[in-house]
């Protein structure tokens, strides 16, 4: 393929692209708040385009890729916002949050995601060529776009399950309230409480599908190690602390003593996987960085010798320029907090350096593991504990405004390491399928910039229709419906705890403890070659996640594992195409109905209109489980069926 130059940035890419860019963004950036968890888009932008192109009559393997390639930029800049802006929202920064805030949270984002573009621009040929990695998901993608698959095919599978996903949540609670989405059992025991939970999305059932049964599996048993071992052992601690009114209800007291005690020892467990990605990696990272330098240093001294196109990256001279002058952006966002020219510098020099290391440390574990599991969550965390300390200590009279700037660091390093680990991924597709690195690292700029305008809009409609978090400034009409918003929850509980100094550290060191023991299993297993691994941040993400989030997420490892056969569907034998169009159909339809609902909210906001926002069929609606359940239950059949044709 190298050796023909086909088209690769035409008109109609670069649209369609853009297009893809802002729906996939909006569509993850409603996942994650959801479901604490992301998965990568590229295989259904890729048959997305695929299916479109073919309706042109010249189109090929390069522009297609050229689509992708735009389209998950979008999609994973959408972890990087949603990981880390709702913090500001939950810590009442902004106060009112508005439209006044939308160029604020673009320039985060953009800014961000732009960084993460330029500093993993130099490891691409370290980490794809010399290191060889496998990039699991890029491999995937180069599958499908060779091949030729899913046009037609898998656009049907796509807008089949779209629409299921569609229609699942307009007849749950979101619109008309036709059933409970969340089965509850729970029942008091004493001074403790028993309690099963299962949330009735195709979303989340598709979630585990697609990262597998090992990966769900560690996840939901995050969640059985807080609910049925931590929370009836501390509960009876607790006991006199849960508010009456909450304490009269089993559920309400169960979510009191997850959102109060159990979510801390999740924390801790996060810290400690943050940090121990950061130190397992440091030598394969060193040696990546050094065999990059060395292979721009020997493109230097070829004095004008040929370059395959394939192996044609951004000049690097201009890589550096365009880092000098983030450091403008980077610094404009900083004085917008802490309003001090010496501490906005040194936020802004904190914000490179970091986003740099953990762009690479996400670019290398995305090699190994694939975006959809790559900790970028856990490495942010650990980015906003330090840069919160530091501040703590550099700024002691900044107690009103330290906290929102530590979550400002974290959001700009978030955004630079989701769009790292992505970026590395689309250029293994690329030097798969002969494509041009440079063109698709301006596409990977364009993907950020598109789905950064769009970022914004999309939270406020969120925050408006569901709201975000549990806390208590929510209305009470969204309060036990909201968005959890895990990571940014804990994140502006880091933050607020330290500058505070009311962090519950008995707690965050049981986690810290759990985290060890759970990383030396996995470390003896991967002595032993066992195929199934316990990365400490799945386990982590599983006790931080309230429980009925957790449930089915194993459901949907349980069908992957069934129709595949294997614990991690990483390898491109292993990934069922159709069975994951199908899953990704569910997941973008439930989410781009989750925001639809509040396209209402916005219009009226913006042009005083009084258009319908509640949906409900029935005045008094008739909240049971059993409707949602047997109809989720034809939903996970169906996608069982699919998974399995063609294994």
């Amino acid at each position: 393929m190298s050796s023909k130059n086909l088209p690769e940035i035409t008109i109609k890419a670069v649209i369609l692209g853009i297009i893809l860019s802002v729906v996939l963004a909006g569509a993850n950036a409603y996942l994650g708040l959801f479901a604490g968890m992301t998965v990568s888009a590229s295989i259904p932008a890729a048959v997305i385009s695929m299916g479109i192109l073919r309706l042109f009559r010249r189109s090929n393997i390069l522009e297609n890729n050229i689509v992708q390639t735009a389209a998950s930029a979008g999609e994973s800049l959408a972890a990087g916002v949603i990981f880390t802006i709702p913090s500001l929202i939950l810590m009442n920064y902004w106060g009112e949050f508005g439209f006044n805030q939308y160029w604020t949270i673009t320039g985060i984002a953009a800014t961000g995601g732009l960084i993460g573009v330029l500093f993993t621009i130099p490891l691409r040929r370290a980490l794809i060529i010399e290191e060889q990695l496998q990039f699991p998901e890029g491999i995937a993608t180069a599958e499908v776009l060779a091949s030729g698959e899913g046009g037609a095919t898998g656009l049907k599978y796509l807008v089949q399950a779209g629409l299921a996903g569609a229609f699942f949540k307009i007849a749950g609670e979101s619109a008309m309230v036709l059933w409970s989405d969340i089965l509850t059992i729970t029942k008091r025991i004493g001074d403790s409480f028993a309690s099963i939970q299962l949330n009735l999305s195709p979303a989340l059932i598709s979630v585990g599908y697609i990262i597998g049964l090992n990966i769900s599996l560690l996840v939901f048993s995050g969640g059985i190690i807080g609910r049925w071992i931590f929370l009836p052992l501390l509960a009876p601690g607790y006991i006199d602390q849960i508010p009456l009114a909450d304490l009269a209800n089993p559920a309400n007291a169960v979510n009191w003593l997850h959102n109060n005690v159990i979510k801390y020892i999740g924390v801790g467990a996060m810290i400690v996987g943050g940090l121990w990605a950061l130190i397992s990696l440091r030598s394969s990272l060193g040696k990546g960085i050094k065999s990059s330098l060395e292979a721009y240093d020997r493109m230097k001294s070829n004095d004008g010798a040929t370059i395959e196109r394939t192996e044609m990256d951004t000049p690097i001279k201009w890589v550096g320029i365009a880092l000098l002058f983030s450091i403008i952006p980077i610094f404009a966002i900083s004085m917008t907090v802490v309003h001090s020219v010496p501490l906005s510098a040194f936020m802004a020099v904190l914000m490179l350096i970091a986003g740099f290391l953990f762009s690479a440390v996400a670019a290398y574990m995305a090699g190994l593991v694939g975006s959809s599991n790559n900790p970028i969550s856990g490495v942010t965390i650990a980015t906003v504990l330090s840069s919160s300390l530091l501040l703590f200590i550099l700024y002691k009279n900044g107690v009103n405004v330290g906290p929102a700037a530590a979550i400002f660091i974290g959001a700009v390093v978030c955004c630079a390491a989701a769009i790292g680990g992505d970026n590395l991924q689309d250029l293994k597709t690329g030097y798969i399928v002969g494509a041009t690195p440079w063109k698709q690292q301006i596409m990977q700029a364009i993907g950020v910039i598109s789905g950064s305008l769009v970022m914004m809009p999309v939270l406020w409609m969120l925050h408006k229709k569901y709201g975000i978090g549990t806390d208590t400034h929510l209305a009470p009409e969204l309060q036990g419906h909201a968005l959890e918003a895990p990571q940014a929850s804990l994140m502006a509980n880091i933050a607020r705890g330290v500058f505070d100094q009311n962090l519950p550290w008995n707690l965050i060191m049981i986690g810290c403890i759990m985290a060890v023991v759970i990383i030396a299993l996995d470390k003896y297993l991967e002595r032993k070659g066992s195929t199934f691994r316990t990365p400490i941040l799945a386990v982590a993400v599983g006790t931080y996640l309230p429980f009925h989030l957790s449930t089915p997420i194993f459901l949907g490892g349980l069908i992957s594992y069934l129709t595949i056969g294997k614990m991690s569907p990483h390898g491109k034998d292993d990934i069922n195409q159709k069975g994951l169009l199908f899953a990704s159909g569910l997941i973008t339809g439930e989410a781009l109905i989750g925001i639809l609902l509040a396209v209402p909210l916005m219009l009226n906001e913006l042009f005083n209109w009084s258009l319908p926002t509640e949906y409900a069929v029935f005045a008094e609606a008739p909240l049971h489980y059993w409707p949602g359940l047997l109809i989720l239950g034809g939903i996970c059949f169906r996608l069982y069926k699919v998974a399995g044709k063609n294994k």
